[in-house]
């Protein structure tokens, strides 16, 4: 173990990727995404984290969250991360969570690199690979679009579950829903596992008539049928359906997963999102006290070596927009082929920055 070193300050820099095509779900549409990316240093490492917020998170970082834990031990996240919560007081957590998130992130990489140890190996593993499912299939893609997805991914890597989008038009074309997702199971086949994203699209009686609907045709996840704040909705849901319901993408805090784990079948948590790995792990802790299984929302390069180190994992979400962009602005990305990814791979959580190559979409 090397002896304790300081936190120097934070470099914060954001990055807007336009979509490769036009993107929505049930209830939001976008043609652009912006990651936000951290870069920490102490002694001669430097430790990476990000989050995907708006670029205004870079300048909170910067101004709020970079003075307090410049000159810390880099060794000591938890006393990092409590200072980093305090600091956010007046502000508000929710509003603070993704640069909080990102900070976190890139102390644990930061860590692991000056004990020169993979970050799983530092976590202390659970598990060799880590099950991936393929998640995309937006209300925009016409079928063939949607066909052309889902092949690559059950059929070309051999990923054997996959999700898609639906509740399009906040529940106004459940019709179209259940149609897209007769085609998604015609495509990958029957043995394949096909899940639904409705993103809060539904009502709860709507949510149900559409699960049951769904249910013909093998569906076996269904995230978020309600909108996540409700929560006697999402209970409601889950005790009418066969499938399992998911939710806990928004999560930003250990309070708001307490109140979440009642209502769903597994607890989904989003380490650009909660407070980052040190609140992701607390979060996976309180679901498994509670007979829970747990599954990372997106990122999935942030969540890798995290995810490897729980016992109630489920998977981790290889979402499209998310797999593109950090195969872009990171070298050392995984490979999903045969449905799991395996975070062993060279010291920290293994990526490093291609500074140079993606300058083009800097905005902050």
């Amino acid at each position: 173990m090397k002896d304790a070193v300081s936190i120097e300050r934070p470099a914060v820099s954001a990055y807007t990727v336009p979509a490769d095509a036009p993107e929505a779900d049930g209830t939001f549409a976008w043609d652009a995404t912006t990651i936000v990316v951290v870069e920490i240093t102490a002694g001669d490492a430097t430790g990476t984290g990000w989050t995907y917020a708006p670029a205004s998170t870079a300048a909170l970082v910067d101004e709020q969250l970079g003075p307090v834990v410049t000159g810390l031990d880099a060794l000591d996240i938890p006393a990092a991360h409590d200072a980093l919560t305090k600091a956010v007081r007046n502000t508000g957590r929710p509003a603070a969570a993704c640069a909080i998130s990102a900070v976190d992130i890139a102390l644990w990489d930061l860590k692991a690199r000056l004990v020169e140890l993979p970050l799983v190996r530092l976590l202390g593993a659970a598990r060799d690979e880590v099950p991936v499912y393929g998640s995309g299939g937006f209300t925009t893609y016409h079928d063939t679009h949607l066909a052309a997805q889902l092949n690559g991914w059950v059929h070309g890597q051999h990923i054997p579950r996959v999700k898609i989008k639906v509740g399009e038009g906040r529940g106004r074309a459940a019709a179209r829903d259940v149609s897209r997702v007769r085609t998604a199971r015609h495509v990958i086949g029957p043995r394949a596992e096909l899940y639904v994203d409705a993103d809060g699209g539904y009502t709860r009686k709507q949510a149900v008539r559409v699960g049951r609907a769904l249910a013909e045709h093998g569906v076996g996840w269904f995230e978020e049928p309600v909108a996540s704040d409700d929560l006697r909705g999402l209970a409601l849901v889950r005790d009418a359906l066969a499938c399992d319901v998911a939710a806990g993408e928004y999560g930003h805090d250990l309070p708001y997963f307490a109140r979440m784990i009642p209502s769903v079948d597994c607890l989904q948590v989003d380490a650009t999102r909660c407070g980052g790995l040190t609140e992701w792990l607390r979060a996976a802790a309180l679901a498994q006290a509670h007979g829970l299984e747990v599954s990372a929302h997106c990122a999935p390069h942030a969540h890798a070596a995290v995810a490897a180190c729980v016992p109630n994992l489920r998977h981790i979400e290889w979402f499209h927009d998310h797999v593109r962009i950090e195969s872009m602005f990171f070298a050392g990305a995984l490979d999903p082929t045969g449905g799991v990814v395996r975070p062993d791979g060279g010291i920290g959580h293994g990526l490093e920055l291609r500074t140079g190559d993606v300058e083009e979409f800097r905005v902050a």
